[in-house]
């Protein structure tokens, strides 16, 4: 490579020597000869461009001496690997595609391995031509190509820093310096200070990425007098919430966190608790069993006053592993743990619980009960209520009692419901239908289960809403006879929640609000509501009341397997609200996550379309189409989730027109 624009201007001879033009003129002829590529320039353009007002002839006269001093440097041979060719109307610069940074840095964006990315970012030295003395009116000319590199630069370190494997890689560090790179040149960058925040964080040092939230806050108001992005800030809210850290004040601005960090953050004297997979020590068979009593030991937690309970999907991210308490009250963000064993043989059932102070790992209750198998429910009931009493002495009973449910009437449907609740979470056809299954099985067993009904329409809309049925609106259909089956579900925010989603895919807003609402006001720790809510807001077109929402979700659920759908909420809200950068580079941070999830695709497809990113949508498009052979524009489009928002539904549609996915 013997051209370099970003970051200054160096040229290379074929000798290896370097280039000195004879004017500075001749130096920023050739720059802008190499910006633009084979194409070339006219040269009326040039003449108008560098030589303004001097009249035709001797602007055409200079630029001939212009290209003469280039040619000097490289002239015209056969095997010349850089030449200046023209006729009486163009100028072009011939040169090898490797010649150049600003061509291989080009040619390594459109890749998608972070090692081209990281080659893409160790080539951004800087501005195109940064220190070059420009005269008045060139600047007109180069500043396009500058600002348009600069903002390909941090769209480059967004990406990189999303998609970087592991830590302490070569391709770690190239992005490490191409953020403090743009930094350097714009202390207001918010895709540097977020690349570095997710770097500390990768590394385990989430304080050092809360310190770069909080340097990124006070120079973003500092320069331009605005608070981070939305984007920022819910980053910042997933470190916080799994370091378990608190923001404080800069010791230069004393300014509070910003209220979208503060909104998900639990109060300090809240207390906070998170209940562990419990061992089973029965036969494998009953895994689910033992997945069960903490299922209903968290969601009693959940639903007393004042505590803050972590979701039991994030729980069990620990499950199978040895985990130190000190490290899951550090990463959920928790002070105390609860730990236990289940047996369950023939009709007899023991159960060992133990609440631990996540921070001294000190003992500081457990119980052990034994019975018969039916009496799994009480037990529940009571684990709960001592956890709590044992955290909080002043938990009044009134309370606990609250948070008791009245128990399904068959412990054999009971039974079949957990089996298909880790099923039900949207990943994937052949799951799904699984959990569908499953939950018909307890419906026969007892047709008057109220959860199994309402875990059921759920199912049916997502089959709907992800298009893995033939026919939504059939699946849609069943998905309301099964909230309508469910009866009264008044007592069971996670019925209430499941019927709420429901109808809310199924395009009945108003009455999914009213069941999301319901099942906060019971169980305001229950994650998977806050997540719903916010999808709420969007299909109602109050986005801006969205995000609020999902960090909500984010914070009691920070290791969530169904965070995907939060994270693409968050992206939907930003995307309406006219930020489609950072709604397509959530998107990304989603695929990367999970590749195997087909409906990031549509969304990073028609958003990259709607900003202008075409080459990004169409590559969405050929990986959505890889995935689902049958996705078609107008099947999306009838989807009753559009119903309420029809002009927004349109923008989607081009989007997905542009990105080039079938119509029909």
């Amino acid at each position: 490579m013997r051209i370099r624009l970003l970051g200054g201007l160096e040229v290379t001879s074929a000798e290896g020597q370097p280039v000195r033009f004879a004017t500075r003129k001749s130096a920023l002829l050739f720059a802008a000869l190499v910006l633009a590529g084979r194409r070339g320039h006219t040269r009326e353009r040039l003449c108008e461009g560098f030589w303004p007002g001097r009249g035709d002839a001797q602007s055409r006269n200079s630029l001939r001496q212009a290209l003469a001093d280039i040619r000097r440097w490289f002239p015209a041979a056969g095997n010349a690997a850089i030449s200046i060719d023209g006729d009486q109307e163009t100028v072009a610069l011939t040169a090898g595609p490797d010649e150049a940074d600003i061509w291989l840095f080009e040619r390594k964006l459109a890749e998608s391995g972070t090692a081209d990315l990281a080659c893409a970012a160790e080539l951004y030295r800087g501005d195109v031509l940064a220190g070059e003395a420009i005269p008045d009116g060139l600047d007109e000319w180069f500043r396009p190509y500058q600002t348009g590199y600069r903002q390909k630069a941090l769209q480059l370190v967004e990406r990189l820093s999303l998609a970087l494997p592991e830590t302490g890689s070569a391709d770690e560090a190239a992005c490490e310096r191409l953020a403090e790179r743009l930094l350097a040149a714009d202390p207001a960058a918010e895709p540097a200070h977020r690349a570095l925040m997710r770097i500390h964080a990768a590394r385990g040092h989430e304080n050092a990425a809360l310190r770069q939230f909080e340097t990124c806050r006070a120079l973003l108001k500092k320069h331009l007098g605005v608070e981070p992005e939305a984007q920022t800030q819910s980053l910042a809210t997933t470190v916080q919430t799994r370091g378990g850290n608190r923001l404080t004040a800069s010791t230069h601005d004393t300014a509070q966190p910003t209220q979208a960090i503060a909104a998900s953050a639990r109060p300090h004297d809240q207390p906070s608790v998170a209940v562990m997979a419990f061992d089973n020590l029965g036969g494998t068979n009953d895994e689910y069993f033992a997945d069960g009593v903490v299922e209903e030991i968290t969601a009693a937690l959940s639903r007393i006053r004042n505590f803050f309970v972590i979701a039991r999907q994030s729980a069990f991210t620990y499950k199978g592993r040895f985990a130190d308490v000190r490290e899951v009250g550090r990463e959920l963000g928790v002070n105390y743990v609860v730990e236990g064993t289940v047996r369950r043989g023939g009709d007899r059932l023991r159960i060992s619980v133990q609440l631990v102070d996540a921070d001294t790992r000190s003992q500081l209750w457990s119980e052990r009960y034994e019975g018969a198998t039916e009496d799994v429910f009480e037990f529940q009931d009571r684990i709960a209520a001592q956890v709590a009493g044992a955290i909080h002495p002043a938990i009044r009973g009134a309370e606990i009692e609250l948070a008791r449910r009245k128990p399904p009437t068959s412990l054999r449907a009971y039974d079949f419901v957990m089996r298909a609740y880790p099923n039900i979470w949207g990943r994937r056809k052949d799951t799904n239908n699984l959990a569908i299954e499953l939950l018909k099985k307890a419906i026969a067993v007892d047709p008057a289960y109220g959860r199994a009904h309402a875990l059921l329409a759920w199912c049916h809309a997502s089959n709907a809403v992800f298009l893995w049925a033939e026919s939504p609106e059939s699946e849609l259909e069943k998905a309301r006879a099964a909230v309508e089956a469910a009866g009264s579900i008044g007592d069971d925010p996670t019925a209430l929640t499941a019927a709420g989603s429901a109808l809310s895919m199924g395009g009945d807003q108003e009455r999914a609000a009213s069941f999301i609402e319901k099942a906060l006001a019971l169980d305001p720790n229950n994650a998977w509501a806050w997540a719903r809510h916010g999808w709420i807001a969007i299909y109602k077109g109050e986005e801006a009341r969205a995000p609020e929402r999902f960090q909500r979700a984010m914070a009691l659920s920070p290791m969530d397997p169904f965070a995907f759908a939060v994270r693409l909420g968050m992206g939907y809200a930003l995307a309406k609200t006219g930020s489609l950068s950072q709604a397509v580079a959530i998107a990304r941070e989603v695929i990367a996550a999970h590749p195997d999830i087909i409906t990031s695709y549509r969304y990073l497809a028609a958003w990259s379309a709607m900003g202008g990113d075409l080459e990004t949508a169409r590559w969405a498009a050929q990986k959505l189409m890889a995935g689902q052979p049958s996705f078609t524009i107008e099947r999306f489009r009838s989807l009753p989730i559009f119903r309420n928002t029809p002009e927004w539904a349109n923008k989607v549609v081009e989007g997905l027109k542009l990105a080039g996915l079938p119509e029909r």
